[in-house]
Formats: C-alpha cells, sequence, structure tokens
C-alpha cells in the first residue's frame, strides 16, 4: 500500500516532465529601499528590480577578489567604508602596480543619481559596475574570466539562481546584481537628516554655517541644492557637472569634454555628494585637497577664472573675505552630514 500510494504521488510529476510542463519558477523577494521620508522616491530601473536576493548576490561581487586578474583586489579594495565607499588616497593603485589618475568616488545613496564617474561616462549603475573590472589599470580582467571562475563556484550557481532563475551566471546579471547591491548603500541618520526632522537644532556655529550655505554669501546652494530641503547632495537633480574653478587652463578632453566633445564641457565634473564629506578625503576630482578646511579655503579665495567656469563662481580671481568665524561655520555645518552608523553598518560588510 504504501508503495503505491508513492507511485500515485509521483506520477502526476513524472506525466508533467515526460510531456513538457512547465519548469520550475524562481520567486525573488521584493526588497523595498529603506531611506528617510525626506528624501525624494528613487527611480528604480523597471528591468532590474530591487530583491532581496539580487543584493546579496550583489554584495558577495563586491568583496570579491575573484573580480580581479590575479584574484587580488575587489571593488571594495579602492571604496571602503569608513571612507564613505571612496578611498582616503588622492588615486588608486590597480593590481598591475599602476596608480590612476583619478579620485576614486564614495558610492553612497546611487539610487537618486544620474551619470557616474566624474566626466558621467556611465548613465547607468549598471553600465559603471561592468568598467573596473576591465580596466587596465584598475582590476584588469576581462568578464567572460571573470563568469568562468563564477560558474566554478557552487555557492554563486546557487546565488546566482535565487537571484535570477536557472543558468543566470552571467556578465548582465552580475552587473544588475551589482548595481541592487549600490543602491542600498543609504545614508540618511546625520545630525542634518535629524535637524529636517525636528529632532535636533543647529549649534550656533552650525547654525552660521548653515546661513551661509544657502545665502549668496557663502553660495553652496547654487551647486549643491539648498540644504533646508534635503536636497543639499547634488544628486537629487540640480545640477550635474561644473567648472568649480580649481585651475585657469585645461587640457582638451578634460572632464566632461571626454564624453560629448563640446569644448563648453572641458574642465566640468561631476558635483559630488556632500554626504559624510567628512569622511570622503581627499576632494576633488584629482583629490588635491586633503582636508575640508582647504576646501573651504580655496571656495574663499573665489578659485581660478577660465573660459568654462561656472557663472555661480562669482568670485573667481577676486575672494570672498570670509571670518574666521564664517569659515568655521562652514566647516561646522558640512560636519552635520556626518552619519556614522552608515560607516559601520554591518549589512555593508564583507559576507565572506
Amino acid at each position: 500500500m504504501k508503495k503505491s500510494k508513492i507511485i500515485v504521488l509521483v506520477l502526476p510529476w513524472l506525466l508533467a516532465a515526460s510531456c513538457g510542463g512547465p519548469e520550475p519558477t524562481f520567486e525573488p523577494t521584493p526588497l523595498a529601499l529603506d531611506y528617510p521620508n525626506h528624501f525624494p522616491t528613487p527611480q528604480i530601473p523597471a528591468d532590474n528590480p530591487m530583491t532581496v536576493e539580487g543584493a546579496r548576490l550583489g554584495r558577495h561581487l563586491f568583496f570579491d577578489e575573484r573580480l580581479s586578474g590575479d584574484n587580488s583586489q575587489s571593488c571594495s579594495g579602492c571604496h571602503l567604508q569608513e571612507s564613505n565607499f571612496a578611498e582616503p588616497t588622492s588615486y588608486s593603485t590597480g593590481i598591475d602596480g599602476i596608480t590612476g589618475e583619478i579620485n576614486a568616488m564614495i558610492l553612497s545613496n546611487l539610487a537618486w543619481q544620474k551619470f557616474f564617474f566624474w566626466n558621467g561616462r556611465a548613465a547607468t549603475l549598471e553600465e559603471q559596475v561592468l568598467e573596473p573590472v576591465i580596466n587596465p589599470i584598475e582590476m584588469h580582467e576581462t568578464w567572460p574570466d571573470v563568469i568562468e571562475k563564477l560558474e566554478q563556484d557552487a555557492k554563486y550557481v546557487k546565488l546566482f539562481e535565487e537571484a535570477f532563475g536557472e543558468n543566470a551566471i552571467n556578465q548582465d546579471n552580475a552587473a544588475k546584481a551589482l548595481a541592487q547591491f549600490l543602491r542600498t548603500l543609504i545614508t540618511g541618520n546625520s545630525k542634518f537628516d535629524q535637524y529636517l526632522e525636528g529632532t535636533y537644532n543647529f549649534t550656533a556655529s552650525e547654525q552660521l554655517g548653515f546661513d551661509m550655505y544657502n545665502n549668496e554669501q557663502g553660495d553652496c546652494f547654487h551647486c549643491h541644492g539648498l540644504a533646508a530641503t534635503g536636497y543639499q547632495m547634488g544628486a537629487f537633480g540640480l545640477l550635474q557637472f561644473t567648472n568649480n574653478g580649481l585651475d585657469s587652463t585645461y587640457d582638451v578632453g578634460d572632464g566632461r569634454e571626454s564624453v560629448t566633445s563640446d569644448p563648453d564641457d572641458r574642465g566640468l565634473f561631476k558635483i559630488p555628494s556632500l554626504r559624510n564629506v567628512e569622511y570622503s578625503f581627499p576632494y576633488m576630482h584629482d583629490g588635491r585637497f586633503q582636508t575640508l578646511a582647504e576646501v573651504v579655503e580655496f571656495y574663499n579665495m573665489g578659485g581660478h577664472p577660465s573660459a568654462t567656469i561656472d557663472p555661480n563662481m562669482k568670485a573667481a580671481g577676486v575672494g570672498r573675505n570670509w571670518s574666521d568665524a564664517q569659515k568655521q561655520g562652514l566647516l561646522d555645518f558640512l560636519n552635520t552630514f556626518t552619519d556614522t552608523e552608515f560607516l559601520t553598518d554591518t549589512a555593508f560588510t564583507s559576507p565572506w
């Protein structure tokens, strides 16, 4: 009796298989991003919805040194959590000991950003994550070789299947998973966020810096947005690229011009987020300033006039003549963007 019962239970499955019945389906778990109420709604690509399984796979890939040519360097090697997922050096060094020529960008709050890299050559995160792997002075690998490595790991076979279904280990899905993980890197619990939510009051110096940031005397808001609205990141719209007067001359192809071939874009670079800026040193696309005090002093000097300088740099060549108290106020206000929980959150550490 037991045997016949087993046969009856198994037969429908056998019949379905022999008749070409439906293949097993996978159902990844939708993942809702956790962000403050004063943030706008992020625009997630329709062809790469957030899932628990996709972000989990992306986290493994982000910290996996097998994405590099000699299995020695992961994405996290140049994007350290304690540095706001940037690097505390002006330039990064790749697996062949070659040093780059541009500062590693921070990787927080990317779900709200458009254009990636300092010149904006990637329009989506899915495009951006592919490049460091194949860059000859960074990870110096090929994606076909990466995929071959991953296919040999039973753990990755399972992770890809859970995220994207059977036989899913390929370049496109790896890029989607990495992008999903990066979109979870959300920082939004700083003193500034608490101020917006009514649970923190600025000190006198922070208030002075806040006021300067938002008025013509400090004039930070034209590029980074009105701090009072919560859109201060230079990532929630507003300007995307600017020439902030770092130099008086630029080579052909410097900055955004390398993408658009438009001479009017010469010397224009992506406006970075100010989130955790206290820990995102060194500053500017070439990491020329080691401290925020140097950055503030540069803007107090006014910047260097050039053919493509942003018209909002009204003090270029003249200076702003801020007092010591005003400069300290700006520094104190910028430090209210620090979210220490984000910099230590174990949800963003290596899963290996």
